[in-house]
């Protein structure tokens, strides 16, 4: 018989030790952003509540002594009716579960961060050969809580951290009033009339967003090819790495998720979508945020439906290009001086050290 507590305990203590290794890839300022949210996951606080000043202190002073405990320990394996199973062997550990109701990820982020999660399933479906599992409820997940995560022809959405992602936004948002693109976005579901309503309306728009964007991960990975992940483990934790990321990423959005959004209508997305593009792919594409612009002030959806056309060819021979300078070059490769042409101001760039610690 599965024992769901001793399950959930092995997958956070495996979160735990992520975290211990990897804490050090924030700046301080989105470090303790995420901390406080850790918080307020962790002790169940509503996202309206103000939350402890005093007692989050004490509980991030606590939380950075277990990760000192643990950042040499090696991942646990989980106790399951077959036997302990690798932590990074979701589809043998999901046979077990999904029948159950639940649902598990482990793998690997930005940075080579693993990411551990374990949830409640809320839907299975079948889309373009991949197989979607959409969680609910999460029982254990690691600091930095991806939304949603490409792994093979798996796509896990993570619907309580669309949901947190989501409001994140919002919080910002409600800092410095100045991003047009999100104020057009909340416009579109009466925050005003409904808060809650109105948030779980565009948690469940912006996890179908989502999928498209790992569907287009998929595609972007048929056209690429299984090189193209030995290239990113080439270039961990440089700016290398940050820019080839936006690279996919934008290839991805323009063969499948502003396709998707465009041909449903879905304006609340495409508003979301740019009030958030920001950082490396911003500074690479400057000319999306143009056609959003000309969208937003005129109604004409051409010029974001040509830069769609257009992109799908430009990155992808982009794409490409990097890749061929990768096999010739290694990790010599002038990937930045390939790619900072694309625009003319320096990129933002939060690069963590090689060896990064808050201890």
């Amino acid at each position: 018989m599965l024992n769901l507590g001793q399950l959930v305990n092995a997958v956070q203590k495996n979160c735990h030790i992520s975290d211990a290794r990897h804490a050090g890839d924030f700046t301080l300022c989105i470090f303790l952003l995420k901390m406080r949210e850790f918080y307020r996951w962790e002790h169940d606080i509503p996202f309206a509540s103000e939350l402890p000043k005093s007692e989050v202190g004490t509980w991030l002073q606590e939380r950075e002594g277990l990760w000192s405990d643990l950042e040499s320990s090696a991942f646990e394996p989980l106790p399951l009716e077959t036997g302990h199973l690798d932590p990074f062997d979701a589809e043998t550990v999901n046979r077990e579960l999904i029948h159950r109701g639940y649902v598990y990820s482990g793998g690997y982020g930005r940075f080579s961060k693993p990411h551990f999660f374990l949830g409640t399933l809320l839907k299975k479906e079948q889309r373009d050969g991949h197989t979607i599992y959409i969680s609910s409820c999460e029982y254990a997940r690691d600091l930095e809580a991806p939304p949603a995560m490409l792994q093979g022809k798996t796509i896990y959405i993570r619907q309580e951290s669309v949901r947190r992602f989501v409001w994140e936004k919002i919080e910002e948002w409600r800092w410095n009033r100045k991003n047009e693109a999100m104020e057009r976005a909340l416009a579109c579901y009466a925050f005003e009339i409904d808060m809650n309503s109105a948030l779980e309306r565009m948690t469940e728009n912006e996890t179908e967003a989502m999928i498209l964007h790992e569907l287009g991960e998929g595609r972007a990975g048929e056209k690429l090819g299984a090189e193209w992940q030995k290239m990113l483990a080439t270039f961990s934790r440089s700016k290398a790495e940050i820019m080839v990321r936006a690279v996919r990423d934008i290839l991805a959005d323009c063969l499948s998720t502003l396709p998707g959004l465009l041909s449903s209508n879905n304006f609340a997305s495409l508003h979301f979508y740019f009030a958030n593009f920001t950082g490396m792919r911003k500074h690479l594409f400057p000319e999306a945020m143009e056609a959003y612009r000309r969208w937003a002030t005129t109604d004409d959806l051409q010029p974001l439906q040509a830069l769609v056309e257009s992109g799908q060819r430009r990155w992808l021979e982009t794409a490409r290009t990097i890749m061929s300078l990768y096999r010739e070059h290694g990790d010599q490769a002038a990937i930045e001086k390939l790619l900072e042409p694309a625009a003319d101001s320096e990129p933002p760039i939060c690069v963590p050290p090689k060896a990064a610690s808050r201890s």
